[in-house]
C-alpha cells in the first residue's frame, strides 16, 4: 500500500520539476537575449553596417536567378532599398 502511495505521488512530483525547469530554461534565455542587445550598444555602428554590407552581398549572390523576379516583389513589397540584378 505505502508503494501505491508513493507511485500516486511520483507524476505530480515530476509535473513540477518539469515546470520548475522550464521557467529556468526561459528565464535564462531572456537573460542572455537581453545581454546580448545591451552588447549591442557598445559594438561601434560602423562595424555593423558593414557586417550587414557584407552579409547582404552574401544573400544577394546566394538568391537563384529564376526566383529573383519574385524576390525583388516582395522586396518592394517590404520598402527595401535592395534589388536584385
Amino acid at each position: 500500500m505505502a508503494m501505491e502511495q508513493r507511485a500516486e505521488q511520483a507524476p505530480p512530483q515530476r509535473r513540477r520539476h518539469q515546470q520548475q525547469l522550464r521557467r529556468w530554461q526561459k528565464a535564462s534565455t531572456w537573460a542572455r537575449l537581453i545581454r546580448e542587445a545591451e552588447a549591442l550598444w557598445r559594438v561601434n555602428v560602423r562595424d555593423l553596417r558593414r557586417l550587414g554590407a557584407l552579409e547582404l552581398d552574401q544573400l544577394l549572390q546566394e538568391v537563384p536567378p529564376s526566383i529573383r523576379p519574385r524576390v525583388n516583389r516582395w522586396l518592394a513589397g517590404y520598402g527595401a532599398l535592395t534589388r536584385l540584378a
